[in-house]
């Protein structure tokens, strides 16, 4: 696997959609320890089924010669991320962000983020909005660190699960 090589960005194409679900299950499997069996089956397959979803406007990749190393998706709205409209976010909201466990400390994440950012910027958003949970603590970090904040009031609870609410102001973002 690739060490401190080049990263690129782009759209990807639905030749990508093998490689995109190869990066989400590995990336997303450190999770199935930490949820019950049952819940950790349905996660993995609403993450896999998203690959093929039209939901998304924006599915990007990040690739190190040629190989696809980390994705992430874009949506328009709570309601087509995650058939939350009342939610009421209406700015752009960033999901599924995976980097290949092997190719992480590269900064895949943070590029792939950053061309999100780009992207909500281009459609004119003010805001960039994701979701986690406290599993997820290395991703959270990263988000904070990148100048995401809690949004408290868009956080949804999936049984015990608290999942955050992040945004990202992007005229202030010195991650651009």
């Amino acid at each position: 696997m690739p060490d401190s090589k080049e990263v690129r960005i782009r759209e990807a194409t639905a030749e990508d959609r093998d490689a995109i679900r190869r990066v989400l299950e590995e990336a997303y499997g450190q999770y199935q320890s930490v949820l019950p069996p049952e819940g950790w089956e349905q996660y993995k397959e609403n993450i896999l089924a998203s690959v093929d979803s039209e939901r998304p406007i924006a599915r990007i990749i990040a690739l190190i010669d040629d190989e696809v190393v980390g994705s992430s998706q874009l949506f328009h709205s709570s309601d087509a991320a995650y058939d939350s409209p009342e939610l009421g976010i209406e700015s752009p909201i960033l999901r599924l962000l995976a980097v290949a466990p092997s190719a992480r400390g590269q900064g895949i994440a943070t590029a792939l983020i950053q061309e999100n950012v780009k992207r909500a910027a281009a459609l004119g958003a003010d805001t960039l909005h994701l979701h986690t949970s406290d599993m997820m603590e290395s991703a959270v970090k990263l988000y904070e660190r990148l100048g995401f904040e809690r949004a408290y009031d868009k956080d949804i609870q999936k049984g015990e699960i608290l999942v955050k609410s992040y945004r990202l102001h992007i005229q202030t973002a010195a991650i651009l």
